[in-house]
């Protein structure tokens, strides 16, 4: 359904002309994400509140056109991409936190409300909010929560869903609803709350979010330990993790991301170095001295070359600023990235580290391996470049076997990226015809006439309408 004249003035009486756009370079910006891989929306929406939303999504359903709500468009996985045209819907002017419940150690907040803007405003009254995606200077709450966002702090806190208490949403139909509670315990019903965190934007709009907040950790030392190697680096790993001692992150960058950001290291580290953890304790000063003390011994009894404890806090957010510099640093290998983030259990890490060498070997493909060696999620990152086909081929070939790889270690093809249409490909390698006719069925429930964000997560033979 395309949006002629008659719809597009109704669009515009509901936002008014300044917040509705149909000009070529506006739909440019809203045409891509992460991904690279752009889809010209028809036009762009930007309403203030929830009753424009909801007005918005009742015209949609009645005249049938698609509508893709979006954040900050920095997701790898296509999810806010307009893949059959229509309307964006960009969040960005619900940007404000409504409340800061210091008491009850809650925050609720608009779903355009920048994610790194929210813990700097909770930690100043000594509360926290550990998710941490890498794009948190930029990445939205509500973007989160579509996603099901994580971060390196993950490994000890947890990622986004289990931090969103409760959501106000708004249905394709236009209906709104809450869901969850405010208060610590709440099982009256199926939990809806945990149903649309992760649902990529398929099942509704969110307008309001309500998040969990913890006290916030009383000090933190944080440590880059250099191996010889991945092996060595990804047994250090498992060994910690099954100590007992549960860094606040745990993070391994390979030897292919290590040239990448070398040179921005202060001290870096000397040329036969493989491989390195940056490591973070938090909590108060006597735990974390007694946790570095254990996680040192067992890096040096996995054969860690140099362990270098951050002096004071700005060394420390030095070392994350290179940390979360890599992404962009890798087209130092290549000209194109795959990016996946694969997931297995944590005692699997350095057996999914050896693999994954075998693969890039077997593929001829040049292959960075970083993330969140903690709790498993690695980013597995093949570099090709542009317009060669043959890399292209290989690449795609890789991809594929690295999904395996993961199932074959009872892993997962995505642990905080989601689906989109990157993975849509790939999705029944992991799930079930049973699983995806379920799934196909919430979403019907939900969204009848397939108009909120399709296209996305199921393999297009699934969402067709009847």
């Amino acid at each position: 359904m395309k949006l002629d004249q008659k719809i597009i003035n109704k669009l515009k009486k509901i936002t008014g002309d300044k917040h509705f756009t149909t000009a070529r370079e506006d739909l440019i910006c809203y045409s891509y994400d992460a991904t690279g891989v752009e889809y010209l929306p028809e036009a762009v929406i930007f309403p203030g509140n929830r009753e424009e939303i909801s007005a918005i999504m009742t015209l949609a359903t009645s005249a049938g056109f698609p509508v893709v709500p979006r954040g900050a468009g920095s997701g790898f996985v296509g999810g806010a991409l307009p893949v059959e045209g229509g309307l964006v819907m960009s969040l960005k002017r619900l940007n404000r936190i409504l409340e800061i419940d210091r008491d009850n150690m809650t925050a609720l907040v608009e779903p355009g409300v920048v994610t790194g803007h929210l813990q700097k405003e909770v930690e100043n009254i000594d509360l926290f909010y550990p998710p941490d995606p890498s794009s948190l200077k930029f990445c939205t709450i509500g973007g989160n929560v579509a996603m099901g966002s994580g971060g390196p702090r993950a490994v000890k806190y947890g990622v986004t869903r289990d931090y969103v208490m409760g959501l106000e949403v708004v249905l394709p139909t236009g209906e709104v609803i809450s869901t969850g509670t405010k208060t610590a315990k709440g099982v009256v019903g199926y939990d809806l709350t945990r149903l649309m965190v992760g649902s990529e934007g398929t099942l509704g709009i969110v307008t309001k979010i309500l998040l969990r907040l913890i006290p916030k950790p009383q000090s933190k030392i944080t440590l880059l330990v250099e191996f010889p190697d991945t092996i060595h680096a990804g047994r250090a790993v498992s060994a910690i993790m099954a100590s007992g001692v549960i860094p606040s992150v745990l993070e391994l960058i390979d030897e292919s991301t290590l040239r990448c950001i070398r040179s921005n290291l202060s001290d870096p580290p000397a040329e036969d170095v493989k491989a390195i953890l940056l490591i973070e304790a938090d909590g108060s000063e006597t735990a974390i001295a007694e946790d570095s003390l254990v996680i040192e011994r067992l890096c040096r009894e996995h054969g860690a070359v140099r362990i270098k404890k951050s002096k004071d806090k700005k060394e420390s957010e030095d070392l994350w600023a290179t940390r979360r510099s890599i992404s962009p640093s890798l087209y130092k290998l290549a000209t194109k990235k795959i990016n996946e983030d694969i997931a297995v259990p944590r005692d699997k890490v350095a057996e999914l580290i050896e693999g994954l060498g075998k693969i890039a070997e077997k593929y001829g493909v040049i292959m960075a391996n970083f993330g969140h060696a903690g709790d498993g999620n690695i980013h597995v990152n093949i570099m090709i470049n542009k317009g060669n086909e043959e890399e292209e081929r290989r690449g795609a070939e890789a991809v594929k076997a690295v999904f395996k790889w993961a199932l074959d270690l009872n892993g997962t093809i995505s642990g905080e990226h989601g689906v989109g249409i990157s993975k849509q490909p790939y999705i029944e390698m992991e799930l079930s015809p049973k699983e995806i006719l379920l799934m196909e069925g919430i979403k019907k429930v939900f969204d009848p006439s397939n108009i909120l964000n399709p296209g996305k997560i199921f393999p297009s033979k699934v969402l067709k309408n009847d």
